[in-house]
């Protein structure tokens, strides 16, 4: 064995066994017991059979066709699993329908015929051997048709909730689905190459796993995608709290310069949790951000008005801020110019 070839199997180990433990954090160690975690983990555990597979037939000797025939099956579990994760991360309060099961019939059909197939049967028989080439288009295609079913519920759901406001929360789940899907068919497409062009290294499926496992792992910490579900999609207070700010706003209430998320918060009748929360979600900015974004734009209605003329100092107290610095400097994060400077630009 040479060096490219140790390197190639430490590359496609060292991914599959970062898979493996992350699905065991998500199943066995993660502290939010979900059914998201738990269908996820078990797509990664699936995920290292049929990647293991490969990586045995590339570097083993001999693999015995039950392994193979095995390891080809986990593909028929991981395309429903992939689905019913979809369904979980977007749909509120998702539960597994008993009836979900039957689509893993085709995975226990060609699970249990793998124990019935010999090495010298696989080897010999002309039968077996148009069987497998049969099953292993059946099994790709199945694969590629709940990636597309998986697609089509993101979509659909991401074009049902612009039409209200997508929150943080729907946009990190939907950048990690997008994500988690395009993982699944840039590793769809290397399998795929390779029985189209025998050119096309098998090995070459194992590794781009690990380099997408690598980068999943860390995107669904990011997202905090572990942390989420389809709960995020009920419509629940949070938005109608919000509504209840935006009209505060529209009175002027941000000109009141000890406006404070407490004060606020008492004023709703509301927590500071449940009104902090609420903001974030619907505004994607904190109180601080929020409430200044609306000063600014009274501000800059008076830097425009050239009738009166005020002092950079008289607007910055007129519009709720305690001192000249504070709205320079909120100023400037906003619009990336001086109050001075903007004056002039627009005078």
């Amino acid at each position: 064995m040479n060096f490219s070839d140790i390197l190639l199997i430490i590359l496609s180990s060292a991914g599959l066994l970062h898979g493996i433990l992350f699905a065991f954090y998500l199943i066995g160690f993660k502290k939010k017991k979900t059914l998201t975690n738990l269908l996820l983990g078990l797509i990664l555990v699936f995920m290292a059979f049929r990647i293991g597979k490969s990586v045995m037939l590339n570097f083993g000797n001999n693999l015995e066709p039950i392994f193979i025939f095995i390891g080809l099956a986990f593909l028929l579990l991981i395309g429903p699993f992939f689905r019913w994760y979809i369904l979980g991360m977007t749909v509120p309060g998702f539960k597994l329908p008993k009836y979900y099961f039957i689509e893993i019939i085709p995975f226990l059909l060609v699970f249990f015929a793998s124990l019935l197939v010999t090495k010298q049967w696989y080897e010999t028989s002309d039968f077996v051997i148009l069987i497998f080439g049969s099953g292993l288009v059946f099994i790709y295609l199945h694969f590629a048709l709940y990636i597309l079913l998986g697609w089509i519920v993101i979509k659909k759901t991401k074009n049902r909730y612009q039409s209200v406001k997508i929150t943080k929360s729907h946009k990190a789940i939907f950048d990690w689905l997008h994500l988690l899907a395009f993982g699944f068919i840039i590793i769809w497409i290397t399998y795929v190459l390779n029985i189209l062009d025998e050119s096309v290294p098998y090995i070459i499926g194992p590794v781009v796993y690990s380099i997408i496992i690598y980068f999943l792992s860390y995107k669904a910490f990011q997202l905090k995608a572990t942390d989420l579900n389809g709960n995020a999609f009920n419509v629940n207070d949070d938005y109608s709290l919000f509504d209840e700010i935006s009209k505060l706003m529209n009175t002027k209430l941000y000109l009141e310069p000890d406006l404070s998320l407490i004060k606020l918060s008492k004023l709703l009748g509301k927590s500071v949790q449940q009104t902090s929360s609420a903001i974030n979600q619907y505004s994607n900015k904190n109180f601080n951000d929020y409430i200044n974004h609306y000063r600014i734009q009274e501000a800059k209605k008076k830097l425009l008005n050239v009738g009166d003329k005020y002092t950079i100092s008289s607007i910055a107290f007129d519009t709720g801020f305690s001192s000249l610095s504070s709205f320079n400097s909120a100023f400037k994060k906003f619009e990336g110019v001086t109050p001075s400077s903007y004056r002039k630009k627009n005078s």
